[in-house]
């Protein structure tokens, strides 16, 4: 959500492809809201498929992290004053995009991910002033505890207890998206989730134009992606990978996600006996999209760091390669629009959500419109629609004394 640097930038690789990464993360979005199922996809197909599903959404919230540190301050944490300008800025954007993600839940279903950044923007504002090691050594500890915490809370948030909760929750009563479904049992809980966020953090302390870093960080993605999934195999055995997707079901979920299917609820009634709650210990070690455990979010976070360090490589190292690309890194600086956008228009055209179709033109249909709208807008705005009213909320931060 951030503008392109100007060509004077000397580390303009290292924003643009963040911006990049940023377009990617919305088209893997599209690719799980109306893209195939897995099951009906092959080859490429299937290994696309795949990756979107769920690590698109992480790369989302992983990014939020980065677009945090723009804010906060890059190398060093703002203090006094501009500190204050920043954390006031920060929370404005988090208000906004709560109440702005429950009228979009209501629209369109609990699969939107715009209250969830509300709750972790104000959640992470208690990390903004913390290094880059200190920021990834936290990321580390929330990755361990938080999928336990949510694991042992599950039992106790189902059935009679929620029930009660949510009938004085003024946000269930809007949206469906209540309390208890943002910290505990959304598609994109917080208490698990904001390991991706703080994690980005630590990477938007971390200079990505340093070639050094840039190697030191590609061995730790790639190291993490392996270590966390290899486990998982090992101890989960066969299917610790699987995606929801195969089934589009929600069943083989313990965080209460599922498939990102674009509409209807996660949530089965509450009169019905299927939303008591019966742990397994197994379900631990699994590390399919959204299963939300440890070895998921380690994975996970790996392959994000993969992808924006690469990149942030390409961008840097290409020069031809950029302007080529210059349209799609359009759709990462108007991120926030490309991704509700593609809500409406599948509203307004009635394209089938979950892919429930073997077609893949719905979805590049969209990646090609975001591109088109993206680079014409760019040409004569400095941000996009969504970006600008959301940058406008912010202004009476500059008042702040």
């Amino acid at each position: 959500m951030t503008a392109p640097p100007s060509k004077g930038d000397a580390s303009m690789g290292r924003l643009v492809g963040v911006d990049l990464a940023r377009a990617l993360a919305v088209f893997g979005m599209y690719i799980v809201h109306v893209g195939p199922m897995l099951s009906t996809t092959s080859g490429v197909g299937s290994w696309v498929r795949y990756m979107a599903d769920g690590h698109s959404s992480v790369l989302f919230a992983t990014l939020a992290g980065f677009s945090l540190m723009l804010i906060a301050g890059r190398k060093e944490p703002k203090i006094g004053l501009a500190g204050r300008k920043a954390k006031a800025r920060i929370a404005i954007r988090a208000v906004v995009l709560l109440a702005f993600g429950t009228l979009l839940a209501r629209l369109y279903g609990d699969v939107i991910i715009i209250g969830f950044y509300g709750v972790y923007f104000l959640v992470a504002m208690m990390f903004l002033k913390l290094s880059a090691k200190t920021l990834a050594i936290t990321a580390a500890a929330l990755a361990v505890v938080g999928p336990q915490l949510a694991f042992l809370m599950r039992p106790l948030l189902s059935g009679s207890f929620q029930q009660a909760v949510d009938a004085y929750d003024p946000l269930e009563k809007l949206s469906g998206v209540g309390v208890i479904d943002l910290l505990f049992t959304g598609f994109y809980p917080t208490i698990p989730w904001i390991a991706f966020v703080v994690a980005g953090m630590a990477l938007g302390r971390v200079d990505l134009s340093a070639p050094a870093n840039q190697r030191r960080l590609a061995a730790l993605g790639a190291g993490l992606t392996a270590v966390a999934y290899g486990l998982s195999l090992l101890l989960a055995g066969k299917g610790a990978l699987r995606s929801m997707a195969e089934d589009g079901s929600s069943s083989g979920s313990w965080s209460g996600s599922g498939s990102e299917s674009w509409s209807g609820s996660s949530k089965p009634p509450m009169d019905s006996g299927s939303f008591d709650y019966r742990p397994s210990v197994r379900e631990l070690f699994v590390a399919g999209p959204h299963s939300g455990t440890t070895f998921d979010i380690v994975g996970s976070v790996g392959i994000a760091i993969l992808v924006i360090v690469g990149a942030t490589f390409l961008m840097d190292r290409l020069p031809r390669l950029r302007r080529l690309m210059t349209p799609i890194v359009a759709v990462g600086t108007m991120s926030l629009t490309a991704y509700v956008g593609h809500f409406v228009v599948m509203s307004s055209f009635s394209l089938p959500g979950g892919g429930v179709r073997g077609s893949w033109v719905p979805v590049l249909t969209l990646i090609l419109g975001a591109v088109v709208f993206a680079a014409i807008w760019s040409r004569f705005f400095k941000r996009g629609p969504l970006e600008y009213l959301l940058n406008l909320a912010t202004k009476p931060a500059k008042h702040l004394k």
